[in-house]
């Protein structure tokens, strides 16, 4: 290599729950490790729903989602590992000594000897109203995410959308909103069968199937009027609205990725229960993979965390141990302890 480039054991590619918890866990395994995040804030999916209250994290009550990121970013530094932000990895090449040269779409390169997967489903795009001249609504009162619920109090809402977001939203602002309609092109919701009861058992007017047909505004700025279509008869409504909310779901684009080579269906990479990918030295984690106990939820990318970074472990040193010592007897953490005023047994091995 012409350039000096700093070599690191292990550098995780995404900045979501599973790659922060994973180059946590990489300094519990005394790894030298960086992180590289596409966008130019950590968080992955969870910063499209910060005002969404997750429920399943084990150990913790109901926590927003902005606050889950911030403590998930807490944890991933406790090792101080190197982060890079807004920087989107598209290739690699294989050195004679088995390392990794990592290159970004910019051209800037990370020289590594393992690599972990943890992209979720590639860049994020949420997917926008097909109605020409929608976005410039977007500044005023058309909203692809809930970034604060109390803008909502006392108006009237309309949520287009029938997924798991869109009712969580409509359960929040439900109480807060003077009137509420829901619109779902189907008459199924992809939502969780408790929420979407709450949702169809309040003073929310949902309508199916319907899908948003227009959206018009008398001052040009905000949009006043919307004029929905059911699906199956083209019978039109026009509702009144101080707001409109969009929840179509996610676009999912892995790029450059797709090319590499990577054993993958159309949304995710074929791993082992060890989280290898075919290709060695790299791992996978997260949303990203495919396996046969793989659970979709955020506590499920914790485990592959874990078993990614102990197989990364592993290939650079085949006689380390398969795993890391616990937080209570892991040397590592004596010192942090005694930085938070807990009494430490220098005695324990």
């Amino acid at each position: 290599m012409s350039e000096q480039l700093e070599l690191f054991d292990v550098t995780i590619i995404g900045g979501g729950p599973a790659g922060m918890y994973t180059a946590f866990y990489s300094g519990m395994r005394d790894l030298k490790t960086k992180l590289i995040e596409a966008s130019d804030e950590l968080g992955g999916r969870v910063l499209i729903y910060p005002e969404k209250m997750i429920w399943d994290v084990g150990g913790l009550t109901p926590t927003l989602g902005s606050r889950l990121i911030e403590q998930l970013v807490q944890q991933a530094k406790t090792f101080d590992p190197t982060i890079v932000l807004g920087q989107y990895i598209t290739s690699y090449e294989r050195q004679p000594d088995n390392t990794f040269i990592l290159t970004s779409a910019a051209g800037e390169r990370h020289w590594t000897r393992t690599v972990v997967l943890a992209i979720g489903y590639g860049i994020l795009q949420l997917a926008k109203l097909e109605i020409e001249g929608a976005d410039r609504f977007e500044v005023s009162n058309l909203h692809y995410t809930v970034q604060e619920l109390e803008i909502f109090r006392g108006k009237r809402v309309l949520i287009s959308g029938g997924g798991d977001s869109a009712v969580d939203w409509a359960n929040a602002i439900e109480p807060l909103a003077t009137e509420l309609t829901v619109v779902h092109r189907r008459d199924q919701f992809g939502g969780h069968e408790r929420n979407v009861a709450k949702m169809k058992a309040s003073s929310a007017n949902v309508l199916t199937p319907y899908a948003v047909e227009s959206l018009h505004s008398s001052n040009g700025a905000d949009i006043d009027k919307v004029a929905i279509c059911h699906t199956e008869s083209g019978e039109q409504q026009t509702i009144e609205v101080d707001a409109v909310i969009v929840n179509h779901g996610l676009r999912y684009n892995f790029g450059p990725i797709k090319e590499w080579g990577l054993d993958m269906g159309d949304w995710n990479a074929n791993v082992s229960s060890k989280m290898e990918t075919n290709i060695p030295g790299i791992f996978a984690a997260g949303d990203f993979v495919k396996h046969d106990s793989k659970i979709h939820l955020i506590a499920g990318t914790f485990p592959d965390a874990v078993n990614a970074l102990n197989s990364a472990k592993l290939y650079i040193d085949p006689a380390a141990d398969k795993v890391a010592y616990v937080s209570s007897h892991n040397a590592k953490f004596k010192e942090k302890n005694r930085q938070l005023g807990v009494a430490v047994d220098d005695s324990e091995h």
